[in-house]
């Protein structure tokens, strides 16, 4: 019979981290930013708390809980998840595995799509997963009519979620498989598609994830051809699509989004200087 694994975690705050962090060390980039989020969210207290208070106990519960979370992080569960949160553009998102996880560099979607938007105008999201696109957009833009499309009815519930916590309801979303049954026009249409190669390694990182929403085809661009056509229709005369793409695919996308009648593509570089968002105009 195998001895039960000793708790992660210590009597006092600052060894726990101490401890936490080690347990992590093979398994995780930032070891020690894992456990101390970690530990703050077992403690429901915030993050100044545990170096305020670095000699104070922590209570059973919370050190049992602690230490599960440790645990599942160690064997790759992402914190965002663990947390059952993520911030995104300033705001905080509820995400679970039914959903992908807001990535820092989709803010420049975000960004693109206000700077495109007319005054009043109408923007589309094509699938929002959580809704953080389409909700932070909506929460710049209080003129802009906000709809957003996801053909995952599980997903769809995560973002229906943040739309009722963020109180947002004015946001439209509609289970749909890209822009199918969807009423056009629209003055900017983005979307943050799935464009992983079926085959490539970092798959593996992501587990955790939805492969559906990573995932496209054996050059990760399978999604995007399937939604380019019915983007491309339902944009107003000079209105904008934009589409985040992996940091090789710039020209590649930029080719799709031409033949499919484009004009005037150019490519959005990431604050890294790789090109991660195509945008186009009808």
């Amino acid at each position: 019979m195998t001895a039960p694994r000793a708790p992660v975690v210590a009597a006092r705050l600052k060894q726990a981290l101490t401890d936490g962090a080690g347990a992590l060390r093979n398994t995780s980039p930032t070891p020690r930013l894992d456990a101390e989020v970690l530990l703050a969210h077992a403690l429901q207290c915030p993050r100044s708390h545990l170096y305020t208070w670095p000699d104070a106990r922590i209570p059973p519960h919370e050190s049992a809980t602690f230490d599960t979370l440790i645990d599942k992080r160690r064997r790759g569960v992402p914190v965002a998840y663990l947390r059952g949160r993520q911030e995104f553009w300033g705001l905080d998102f509820e995400v679970d595995p039914r959903v992908l996880i807001p990535r820092p560099e989709t803010e420049h979607l975000v960004e693109a799509a206000l700077a495109r938007l007319p005054p009043g105008g109408r923007f589309l999201e094509l699938g929002t997963g959580s809704g953080a696109v389409a909700l932070a957009v909506a929460r710049e833009r209080p003129d802009v009519t906000v709809v957003a499309t996801e053909r995952s009815t599980a997903a769809l519930e995560v973002a229906k979620r943040n739309r009722r916590r963020l109180e947002l309801e004015r946001v439209v979303l509609l289970a749909a498989d890209w822009t199918h049954g969807v009423a056009g026009p629209f003055d900017v249409i983005a979307s943050n598609p799935p464009y992983v190669a079926s085959g490539d390694p970092c798959l593996n990182a992501l587990e955790h994830e939805p492969l559906e929403a990573l995932a496209a085809g054996p050059d990760g661009l399978d999604a995007i051809r399937e939604l380019l056509p019915g983007a491309v229709a339902a944009l107003a005369p000079g209105g904008a699509l934009l589409l985040e793409h992996g940091a090789e695919q710039g020209d590649a996308v930029a080719t799709l989004m031409g033949e499919a009648g484009l004009q005037a593509v150019q490519g959005i570089r990431d604050l890294a200087g790789y090109l991660r968002i195509a945008a186009g105009r009808q």
